[in-house]
């Protein structure tokens, strides 16, 4: 019996420096779904819980991820399912008569100079255009949006609804990410294993569009944008939260995690000019598809590779 006792307590131990994440109220079963309107985005609950949020590794010069922190999620939240699809934000469009603003940077239709796929900011480029090489469906992210027209989307369904719709915070996001993993991905350490799990810059996408950065060694099957749900979800049965598109979350960036929430709420700043997005995309190196990289952008930047996902909070 102490022995048993022994060996509970080493790993305990091991798994919290490893970073993992406790849920504490975990689904026994499937998890539990929500949808509140037919126009909206299917919802899966996130229980509530605690994890270890960033990394000590040598990231980026200027994107550290440091220090890593304990931060408890105390209530369990509504996190979207899948990525804002294109016939979501569509319906959206359609509702109110929303104009994102025209222009987007997104990569040349023709080889570059260097032989490579390029990139360019296109005036007539839209979330309806943004000009990919390979013909989009409504299932597949919406992209070319700015988190300002990313929060104009929450609002909609809030008022739509009754229910309080938002972007995760930056926190939210890592700890439904992990879902009580604790490796550099998902899946974990290996970027290698991704192409079950994930749309990410592959063996495929780089024999045809050739980015100058390394790719994971497996094919996804796409070589741009997926449909969403087509890999297999994590253990909160939430689906493509590395790769296929970038997140916006509701964070102000800060180059460092010193004095950030621990509760789960996002850093807000009156001032803020950068702001957090998470999960890396389809064109993106593997160093920045894993759970801690974090993203920094202005408000209205729109890029063929940045979508969004909601969130939700749930009424005690």
């Amino acid at each position: 019996m102490n022995r048993t006792i022994g060996w509970s307590l080493l790993f305990l131990c091991l798994a919290t420096s490893a970073g993992l994440a406790y849920a504490e109220s975990a689904p026994v079963s499937a998890p539990r779904e929500l949808r509140d309107c037919e126009e909206c985005p299917r919802l899966v609950v996130v229980p509530r819980g605690r994890f270890d949020m960033g990394s000590e590794r040598d990231g980026e010069a200027e994107r550290p991820e440091t220090p890593v922190h304990t931060v408890r999620i105390a209530r369990p939240f509504a996190l979207g399912k899948f990525e804002v699809t294109r016939g979501e934000f569509r319906a959206f469009v359609t509702a109110t008569g929303y104009a994102v603003a025209a222009g987007c940077r997104v990569q040349e239709q023709t080889l570059g100079a260097r032989g490579r796929l390029e990139w360019r900011d296109e005036a007539g480029a839209s979330w309806q255009a943004p000009g990919f090489t390979l013909p989009l469906t409504d299932d597949m992210p919406v992209t070319c949006v700015g988190r300002v027209d990313a929060l104009a989307y929450v609002d909609w369904l809030s008022r739509t609804t009754g229910q309080h719709y938002r972007l995760p915070s930056e926190s939210e996001w890592e700890y439904a990410a992990r879902a009580g993993g604790g490796g550099s991905y998902p899946w974990g350490s290996n970027p290698d294993l991704a192409c079950k799990h994930g749309n990410l810059y592959d063996r495929t996408s780089h024999a045809r569009l050739e980015f100058g950065w390394s790719y994971v060694d497996c094919e996804d099957g796409y070589v741009e944008l997926a449909p969403v749900g087509r890999f297999q979800a994590n253990a909160f049965g939430v689906y493509d939260m590395i790769g296929n598109a970038y997140e916006w979350t509701a964070d102000c960036y800060r180059k460092t995690y010193d004095g950030a929430p621990i509760d789960g709420s996002p850093v807000t700043d009156a001032q803020c000019t950068l702001w957090s997005v998470r999960g890396g995309s389809w064109m993106t190196r593997p160093s920045r598809n894993r759970l801690t990289f974090r993203g920094r952008d202005p408000n209205d930047a729109r890029y063929s590779y940045f979508g969004f996902r909601v969130a939700r909070d749930i009424r005690p």
